[in-house]
This record gives structure tokens, sequence and C-alpha cells, in this order.
């Protein structure tokens, strides 16, 4: 087995891998693909509600780790298959043309469902495994450090996509093909970074019946507020989410090449700034980065709004927009990470995780389901206003904004013990060179926007029983 710095460097090299197949195999060629065969928005919003609709996996794993002494061929055997899924959906239309669109539009959408339900059924095993393994000093900060590679290798990997498009050029059909059949092969590789990593054996939960199991993380007070707002940030973000890359190919008039364009960029964004936000995380806790984050998660629904439909432009518009958006994503994901390992036993930790994450994720999925239903039934809608022309897609960038900004309120009432208030990451981030690009009101407005209470301690009710209705109604 590999000495611990060894095995942190293997994680991280891990991590680049899975980025490449996460993007190549989820990029907006897939919509381009779906579009070429006859797909309208509803089969867009089937697509996007699978990442998150298929995190009920995940309550299966936790229940599974309970019965295992070790980890890691369970989660080799659901990664490898998940990996290799998509790869006859990406070949069948070449084999068999005579099948019409319909039929793999809908193969692709359940080639989707059985991919991301493994990816989740595997991903909490991984994660209570690097929860066990890990030592949890600076452990944000390695986590920034890993997203930073990652976040590289993601950018990397679809400008790469790009360029094969442009050059080489390749239909929808073959583009998606080429990218599913290389993804698929790096995500393969990635698993296998994991043979020589040392594996604890599984903390097992105090009562094995699944009923304890499943109810042990809504216990506690302040895990439950978290899942709580980790629904309704679901239910916010997917409400528009989803549809962003459809909107900018059929509303906008991009092309294939902009769109991964402006996502490779998003990602340089992203890597950017993770690594310091790993150091705020650790430095400062979960809550103040979270808050921070989501108080700027509406940004990017705003500037949907208010791009012209000009594809040249709206590409130069955008991409500041979106990579400013995926600073603050990272920023979002290294605290939920970090938040969920820290904050749950090592004892049923695969629970806490997946409660915190399939919970919200089934709203996020739903949510998207929903949201393409009614694109569809509004698609015909237009209003003219200010001299522009609103469509359906801005009914749902509107609502989604909207959301966003409760959710920016709501996130103040986590409660972390010895968290800093958000503003100490403020007033450090306009200490810095940023500090001198900006004006003193410009300062004093962002410092109010994500100022928040002192952290609440924690108290006696933590140990309170479950009670779901009340946490259903938030």
């Amino acid at each position: 087995m590999w000495s611990l710095p060894a095995a942190r460097r293997a994680i991280v090299i891990a991590g680049c891998l899975a980025a490449a197949y996460t993007q190549l195999t989820t990029s907006p060629s897939t919509v381009a693909f779906a579009r070429e065969l006859g797909a309208n928005e509803f089969h867009q919003g089937i697509l996007g509600a699978l990442p998150t609709l298929m995190l009920f996996g995940q309550f299966l794993a936790a229940v599974v780790v309970n019965h295992l002494t070790y980890r890691r061929w369970v989660w080799f055997a659901a990664a490898m298959t998940h990996r290799v899924l998509l790869i006859p959906v990406a070949l069948g239309p070449w084999f068999f043309p005579q099948i019409s669109g319909e039929f793999w539009v809908w193969s692709l959408i359940a080639a989707t469902a059985l991919n991301q339900g493994l990816l989740h059924f595997s991903s909490p095993l991984w994660l209570s495994w690097m929860g066990d393994y890990l030592p949890h000093d600076g452990l944000s900060r390695y986590w920034g450090v890993r997203q930073n590679w990652m976040q590289w290798t993601a950018a990397a990997s679809l400008a790469g996509a790009a360029l094969l498009l442009s050059f080489g050029h390749l239909s929808p059909l073959g583009d998606f093909t080429a990218q599913i059949v290389l993804g698929s092969l790096l995500g393969m590789a990635d698993l296998c970074c994991f043979f020589w990593v040392e594996e604890p054996p599984v903390s097992k939960a105090k009562s094995p019946r699944w009923r304890d199991v499943f109810a042990e993380p809504f216990r506690k007070r302040d895990f439950r507020r978290y899942i709580q707002f980790s629904c309704f940030w679901h239910f916010a973000a997917m409400a528009g989410a989803p549809f962003i890359s459809l909107f900018l190919m059929r509303d906008i008039g991009m092309s294939l090449f902009q769109v991964l364009m402006l996502w490779a960029a998003s990602w340089v964004g992203g890597a950017l700034c993770s690594h310091h936000l790993g150091q705020w995380a650790d430095k400062f806790g979960s809550r103040p980065v979270l808050i921070l984050c989501i108080s700027g998660k509406s940004v990017n629904m705003i500037a949907l709004l208010l791009v012209p439909a000009e594809p040249n432009l709206a590409f130069a518009i955008l991409v500041p927009v979106f990579m400013i958006d995926q600073m603050l994503n990272s920023g979002i994901l290294i605290a939920n990470n970090g938040f969920m390992i820290k904050h749950s036993p090592s004892e049923n930790r695969t629970m806490y995780i997946a409660a915190c994450q399939a919970v919200a994720g089934f709203v996020g999925g739903v949510t998207s389901i929903l949201a393409g239903l009614l694109l569809a039934r509004i698609a015909d809608f237009q209003w003219t206003f200010a001299g522009a022309t609103w469509g359906h897609f801005h009914v749902l960038f509107a609502i989604s904004a909207v959301l966003r900004w409760i959710s920016a309120v709501w996130v103040h009432r986590l409660t972390e013990p010895n968290a800093k208030p958000a503003r100490v990451i403020v007033d450090e981030l306009l200490s810095g060179p940023i500090g001198r690009f900006l004006t003193s009101p410009a300062a004093f407005l962002l410092r109010q926007n994500v100022s928040a209470a002192e952290p609440v301690a924690l108290t006696d009710r933590d140990t309170e029983p479950p009670t779901l209705a009340p946490w259903l109604l938030g």
C-alpha cells in the first residue's frame, strides 16, 4: 500500500481523471446529441433531473455498508459498471441507423438513470472511505487543492472537446460518441488509482436495524437543519440550471463549440480560487464559505435574463459571469464536503452523507422534471417589454433567481461550532489585490450582503427524536 503522502497524490490524480470523465460524459454535447435525435424540453428536463434524482441510491449504500467489513470491492464493481453504461448508447445509432431517434433518446435517458444510480451508490462508499482514511486536520485545504486540479482538468477536457468538434468537423452524433468513449476510458483509469490506497475497516452503526440507521442523521438538530437548507438550495438551483445549455443553443443561437468553450472557461474560474476556498473553509469554517458563495449564486440567472440574443456578444458577456459562478460552485462543493465529513461520526458516516445528498437530490430531480414539463407547456410564450422579447426560458430563470435570493437568506440559519462570521472572509478578500479594485461603497454592500449572526452553540436538543414532518415543511 502507498504511504499517506503518495496516496494523497494518487487521490488527486484520480480526481483529475474523474473530472475528465464527468465533463466528457455530461457536456453540452449530450444536449446536442439528444436534440439531433428529436428530444424536446421535457426530455431535457428528465436528463437534467437524473444526476440528482438518482441520489436515492446513496441510501441503499448506507444500509449495505453496515453489513461490510471493507468497502473497496463493492465500490469498485459499482463504479466500474457505471463508467461503461453510456458506451452502447453512443455506438448504437452508428450500428443500428434504422432504429428511430426517439428510441435512442429514451435509451439515453435509461442509461443515464442507471449510470447515475450506480454513481450515487458508490459515492458515499468512497466519501466514507476517504473520511475514515484522510486526516481531518487540514481536510478542507486538501479538498481545495484537489478541486483546483480537477477544475483545470475539467476546463482542459471541455476545451479539447470543443477543438475536436471544430477541427474534426464532427456531427453532433460523432462528437457525442467520441466524448463518451474517451471519457469512459479515463473514468476506468481513475478507479485503478485506488488499488493501493489503504482502507480502514468500516465503522458500523451501533444499531444494525435499517430504521435506526436511516433516522440517526435526522435526530441531530443542526444536521437536520443542514439537510433542510440543502433541499431548498437544490430546489432553487434546479429550477433553472439544467436548461442553460439548451437555452444558449436554441434561443441565443450559440454553436456547440461556443457552449463547450463557455463551460471550459467557467472551470478555469473555479480552478483559480478553489485552493483559497479550501483554506478559508479550514480556517473559518464551512458555514461562512457557504454563506459567501450562496449569496452570489443568482448572478448567472440574472445574466441569462439580460443577455442579448446575439451569439458572439452573449459569449463575451457570459464568459466572466460563468467563471464567477463556477468559483461560487467550488466553494459550495468544498464547504459541503467538509461539513458532511467533519460533522458526521465515523459510525454510520455513509448514512449521514446519504441523508445530506440523496434527500436534497430527490427534491432537485423532481424540480428539474417539473420545470422541463412547464417549459414544454409554455413553449410558445413570448412577452415584449422594454424593447426585448422574453420567452419561456426566461420565466424559469427569473423563478430560479428569486429562489436563490431566498436561499441566500436561509443559509444564515445553519450553525457550526467555532465557525467565524462570513464577513471575516470578505474582509480578508478585500484586504488583498481584489480589494484594490473595489470601491468603498461596493465593499460595504458586499459585507452587508454576507454578514451573518454568530454561530449558535450546540445544545442538548441535538439528540431529540427525529420529526420528519416539520423538516419536510421547512
